[in-house]
């Protein structure tokens, strides 16, 4: 299925039946010597959210096939999903992320091409924040949001039982809250200027909660408003998962960025999931997991909070 976008020069939305590409992000080499390499996905479709499960047509080459990959893919491109650590001794070798979906085979091939290096530039170009260089000799320091699961990382759940979650988060306040980015529009001699507000790469638009009428509530959902906030994914299991809310902004308390983020999660079916937290400060994101299984339905209907 497509959708027209009502010109003959545009390019049609296919809202199902396409593959999804995974893509390798880059690396960074870690302070014991090991290397990480990031993975993110292009799912081709607006609207199909396939679960695609860890085995043939989700794996990784050379073995084993699971290494933390996700297999609920939400649509369009996620950037810096995961990553898997490899040895110092890594060397030439590469590491081949295979995704099967529609009939269609993908590939990405990871490797410590010095090309592929990652650095905070490259993040902050790829999430929005322009490419622009250092002005002066300091190197600003960034660390990455730090979150934490509050109470139990593996929880189970009846159906149609809701679940509460909770996560700790913070940040050492950089880069900060910032102002959106504005676009000039003139029309004859008078100038509209109109603030646009940076997007969360990453935070899916089946989710995303319509019709922001002030630009408050519009940098209330990411991290721009506040300089952190977190942001729930469904990671892995099959179904649909829905989060109430799905993006708290995190407001500052003293000079770093503390708080907590709760969320009441909605499972469409039985069977074993993996949500992730994703704390976001605007550049730089990392994310916990935490393991749910999710029972059929008995006579019981209860909310369960962790």
């Amino acid at each position: 299925m497509l959708a027209w976008t009502g010109s003959a020069n545009a390019q049609a939305m296919f809202l199902v039946g396409q593959n999804v590409q995974p893509i390798f992000e880059g690396w960074q080499q870690n302070a014991d010597g090991t290397f990480s390499f990031l993975f993110g996905y292009l799912n081709r479709n607006y609207r199909e959210e396939p679960f695609i499960s860890i085995g043939a047509n989700n794996t990784f080459e050379p073995g084993p096939a699971e290494r933390g990959q996700p297999t609920h893919f939400y649509p369009r491109r996620q950037q810096f999903v995961f990553s898997i650590t490899v040895p110092a001794d890594w060397g030439k070798k590469e590491l081949v992320w295979t995704l099967t979906h529609n009939g269609q085979k993908s590939t990405a091939v990871a490797s410590l091409a010095p090309v592929w290096m990652l650095e905070e530039g490259v993040w902050k170009a790829n999430r929005g924040s322009g490419i622009n260089g250092r002005t002066s000799k300091v190197v600003p320091v960034n660390r990455p949001p730090s979150v934490t699961v509050v109470g139990s990382d593996a929880v189970t759940v009846t159906l149609p039982e809701t679940l509460t979650l909770t996560v700790a988060a913070s940040d050492d306040g950089s880069p900060g809250p910032r102002k959106p980015r504005g676009t000039v529009r003139r029309q004859g001699d008078q100038t509209d200027t109109t603030e646009v507000p940076l997007a969360i790469t990453g935070l899916p638009s089946r989710n995303r909660q319509a019709g922001p009428t002030t630009q408050d509530q519009v940098l209330a959902k990411n991290a721009y408003g506040t300089g952190l906030a977190v942001t729930w994914l469904h990671y892995r299991g099959p179904g649909t998962v829905t989060f109430d809310p799905m993006t708290t902004p995190i407001k500052p308390e003293g000079a770093e960025l503390t708080g907590r983020a709760t969320t009441t999660v909605h499972f469409s079916e039985p069977g074993a999931y993996v949500i992730r937290a994703v704390g976001d400060d605007g550049n730089l994101t990392n994310g916990t997991n935490v393991t749910v299984t999710v029972r059929a339905a008995d006579s019981s209907a209860s909310s369960v909070e962790r």
